[in-house]
């Protein structure tokens, strides 16, 4: 019989179970997830599901897409983190340095992307070989997705790959800016929660959208600084501010940072956090990148807490202008 594998035909000799069907490809099935015939496969039913003659199967898996002041410590969907600092696991050489960086970043989140398993090599590594998700939070996202559909679908086989439900949404509107699509992202947001995902949402600067996401059930708003991998900073501060002044979850920026005084000027606006990858994976040096983003994090965070001084038009001078020696 026939079945299709991640979108390659093979011949089976006979029927077999998911599970028989994975180990005879040298596929560990706790590391993935099935989706048969646009249906998820329980973990717990792989072996008792039986394959049929013309189904096509979806294997998954996660890819790579020192803690702070524990005094200091926020809050997500009812997890405590210490870290402020959310980093993402693509474009590194390797997952070597994937988690070199990552333990340099001192980062207890970290974003994954849910991509086909390599069936024709599946002794290739895989990402849960070096960053451990007892210690790390996995974090799924949609990178990729353009449409409600095709996000809800790939949460679900995450979620059925980790049993992780706190996952990152972004729906994205076009191939060259990666600007979040929004009334897409609103509709796959609602479908989500109400599945019982616990949803961290990649949004636009506008505090209206940010805010109905708010209200829809969302645990975390996450506000663009600028284009995804564009490394221009923050484009439009005032914005950010006044979605973090009027939400009631954690506000993190997300894309467009390019270096540490980015990320340390995102965190004297008052945000929670940062999630970034590109900044770190693309600099020359990744694991010295990871270490002065974990410093800035950590610096623009005290700034705000300790309150800057106020802008003044005119100079004022930093000496006292009594008991000045007089000159004649």
């Amino acid at each position: 019989m026939n079945v299709t594998v991640n979108g390659e035909e093979r011949t089976l000799d006979q029927n077999k179970s998911v599970e028989s069907f994975l180990l005879e490809i040298g596929i560990d099935p706790k590391k993935v997830a099935v989706e048969r015939n646009l249906e998820i496969v329980p973990k717990s039913q792989f072996a008792d599901v039986i394959l049929s003659d013309g189904d096509k199967l979806e294997i998954v898996h996660f890819i790579g897409g020192g803690s702070q002041d524990v005094t200091d410590t926020f809050d997500i969907a009812g997890q405590t983190f210490n870290s402020r600092l959310l980093v993402g696991t693509g474009k590194y050489k390797d997952f070597e340095e994937t988690k070199l960086a990552i333990e340099a970043s001192g980062a207890e989140i970290v974003t994954v992307a849910v991509r086909r398993v390599n069936v024709t090599d599946p002794s290739q590594p895989m990402l849960v070989d070096y960053v451990d998700p007892k210690k790390y939070t996995y974090l799924p996202n949609t990178a990729g997705c353009f449409t409600c559909d095709d996000a809800v679908r790939t949460l679900r086989l995450a979620r059925e790959a980790g049993g992780w439900d706190l996952v990152k949404l972004e729906v994205l509107g076009d191939q060259a800016t990666l600007y979040p699509n929004m009334p897409e992202t609103l509709k796959a947001a609602e479908m989500l929660i109400k599945e019982g995902f616990k949803v961290m949402v990649y949004c636009s600067d506008d505090p209206i959208a940010a805010k109905a996401l708010e209200d829809m059930g969302c645990v975390a708003i996450m506000p663009l600084g600028s284009l995804i991998g564009s490394g221009l900073g923050i484009l439009n501060p005032v914005n950010i501010q006044i979605i973090k002044q009027n939400a009631n979850v954690p506000v993190l920026v997300d894309a467009g940072v390019g270096t540490a005084s980015d990320a340390a000027f995102a965190m004297e606006l008052g945000c929670d956090g940062v999630l970034m990858n590109t900044a770190i994976a693309a600099a020359k040096d990744p694991i010295a990148m990871a270490r002065a983003m974990k410093l800035a994090i950590e610096a623009g965070r005290l700034a705000f807490q300790a309150g800057r001084m106020p802008k003044k038009q005119y100079a004022v001078p930093s000496s006292p202008t009594s008991g000045l020696i007089e000159t004649k």
